[in-house]
């Protein structure tokens, strides 16, 4: 699908007002933050396995449902909604079957090659303390991954102590939730 038939689709949507059944505010209705992987198989069956529709929860979402830093964007952002948007409660939700388990870094650093990414480039980024293989590393399982995350988010000190913060894995055939941990 080209940039040009998602527009003509957007105007037609727009023009025939079927956004009218989403309209909502901008504070979730469950007072939930769900923090998840970009896989494309869940931009669905997520919702429809929890039973959420638009406007119930901030829907935060990266490769693999990784925090390993406590103050990169998807931290800032679950602040951000718990401080202004007024979340009590954050999931976050890793799935089987997870891209990010397979990540093979040097093979990942190859393919940036090839697209046109420079040896002086890479270099330059290693010299700025940058290092890819760490930067791309996945996991080894998703439930480890998870508690890392939930760690993170769990131990911020930015972070009231009253938000529950929990861990799930879902499967991403079934839409079947089992829980990491909970709070």
């Amino acid at each position: 699908m080209s940039l040009e038939r998602l527009l003509e689709y957007n105007r037609k949507f727009v023009a025939e007002e079927k956004y009218k059944q989403y309209e909502t505010d901008s504070i979730p209705n469950k007072k939930m933050v769900i923090f998840t992987c970009m896989e494309s198989r869940l931009i669905e069956l997520l919702l429809k396995a929890f039973d959420l529709k638009n406007g119930d929860v901030k829907m935060l979402k990266n490769a693999g449902a990784i925090i390993r830093k406590p103050f990169d964007s998807i931290m800032k952002s679950i602040l951000v909604a718990v401080y202004e948007l007024k979340a009590e409660e954050i999931i976050v939700v890793g799935h089987h079957d997870c891209g990010m388990s397979r990540v093979d870094t040097t093979a990942l650093v190859e393919h940036m090659k090839e697209r046109g990414v420079t040896q002086e480039t890479l270099d330059t980024l290693k010299h700025a303390g940058i290092y890819l293989e760490k930067e791309f590393h996945g996991f080894d399982t998703v439930e480890e991954s998870i508690e890392q995350s939930v760690r993170i988010i769990r131990n911020h000190p930015l972070l009231p102590k009253q938000v529950k913060v929990h861990g799930l894995v879902i499967d991403p055939h079934t839409g079947k939730a089992d829980v990491v941990t909970r709070e």
